[in-house]
């Protein structure tokens, strides 16, 4: 676009420019030239810089304030000369300014670089609006992911029991905190015979959605008290028995290995309770060390270790036996708990988990689990857990 209120001034500037490919627009103002670019900005404008009516200063400031997608290149033309005349018309948003009278080979020139600025503008532009669509398809679909992980979430927990099962004479009681949306940790029962019940704690490593489809593939093969569908189950004649928690542990590891092509493994403890004569029969298999809690809520540790599962073919494992007095409780666990950061830099171990119990024993079932889950988040000063902790407890109630 030029604007020039002189006829002769417009003419010999178009006659310059014409062997060059620009499509040329004329005003005689600069009220005429903002008509003209409501309709159809330009790229560069040529402006005259005193003109009758308002300035091309004016013009330019105008310009500058309007809303536009595109950047438009403003060359000053004026016969001053003067430094500072033209540093303010740099400082009104001016790019660039030509001397009166104007040699048509420094015009092309200078257009030439208005031209190369105005080529790595739109590149800009470009390339930030493809920024712009992509973050919108990432938010987009971060959203979507966002809402099925809270539906997997539900989900997930839908696989842990009640947070309390009684029993007559005792009770279990659940609880499980994802450091995520979702994580790999598990606790869970079943039931196959009236006096009998299996228990289990199992932590699949790592974190997020990969752990957690290895874990809902575990519990459906924990679940339920079809033998072949639970591969913790047999038929015994008639009746329906819990395999030794070691062959369990085995046959998991078989099929951990040969069904699953996957470089996670998991650990986990398993056993049998008989609900009647409080005794059990565990196998643990990597999992931290279960707990003995007695009336007066002192601690011991018991079990054996063990590899855990989905590590090496063949692997074996060891069973462990426990009689619960009234009054004692078993406490299953995730490492979630004894792993989770102290603020000395260390981390809680069993010494500092024993430590909370004796501070919280007084409290039975759910509300010993929520205890112990305050106490961490107490000592992570009330931030996110940096993993998954379960775990279950086992209460046999004291005689009255």
């Amino acid at each position: 676009m030029i604007v020039d209120d002189s006829r002769l001034q417009r003419r010999l500037l178009r006659s310059a420019l014409q062997a060059e490919r620009y499509e040329i627009v004329e005003a005689d103002s600069a009220e005429r030239a903002m008509e003209l670019c409501e309709e159809d900005l330009p790229d560069i404008v040529l402006s005259d810089w005193i003109m009758s009516g308002q300035t091309g200063l004016d013009l330019c400031r105008a310009i500058r304030a309007k809303e536009r997608d595109n950047y438009v290149y403003f060359i000053v033309l004026t016969s001053k000369s003067e430094k500072g005349e033209l540093a303010k018309a740099l400082r009104e948003g001016a790019d660039d300014f030509l001397s009166k009278p104007v040699s048509a080979e420094e015009l092309r020139g200078r257009l030439s670089a208005g031209e190369r600025l105005l080529a790595i503008e739109r590149q800009l532009v470009a390339k930030n609006r493809m920024v712009t669509d992509t973050l919108q398809v990432m938010r987009s679909l971060n959203e979507s992911l966002n809402r099925d992980l809270i539906e997997a979430r539900k989900l997930q927990m839908s696989l842990v029991p009640r947070r309390t099962t009684e029993f007559p004479g005792g009770s279990v009681s659940y609880m499980l905190q994802s450091s995520g949306h979702v994580g790999g940790d598990l606790v869970g029962e079943f039931r196959f015979a009236e006096d009998r019940m299996g228990v289990f704690s199992l932590d699949v490593s790592g974190h997020g959605i990969a752990s957690a489809l290895i874990t809902a593939r575990l519990s459906a093969s924990l679940s339920g008290n079809i033998p072949g569908q639970n591969v913790a189950l047999q038929q015994d004649g008639d009746r329906l028995t819990m395999l030794r928690p070691s062959e369990i542990c085995e046959r998991l590891n078989t099929m951990f290995i040969q069904e699953i092509d996957t470089e996670h493994y998991f650990t986990i403890v398993i056993g049998e309770i008989d609900l009647k004569t409080r005794k059990m029969i565990f196998c643990q298999a990597g999992h931290p060390h279960p707990a003995v809690i007695d009336t007066d809520g002192r601690t011991r540790f018991v079990g054996g270790g063990g590899m855990p599962v989905g590590l090496i073919e063949n692997a074996t494992y060891e069973d462990f036996e426990l009689d619960l007095a009234p009054g004692e409780r078993l406490l299953l666990y995730s490492d979630g708990l004894t792993e989770c950061p102290h603020p000395d830099g260390g981390m809680l171990d069993e010494d500092g988990l024993s430590d909370m119990i004796q501070r919280q024993h007084t409290r039975t079932g759910a509300r010993f689990l929520d205890a112990l889950k305050w106490e961490l988040s107490r000592l992570v000063d009330d931030r996110d857990l940096p993993d998954d902790v379960s775990a279950a407890v086992i209460a046999f109630h004291a005689p009255d």
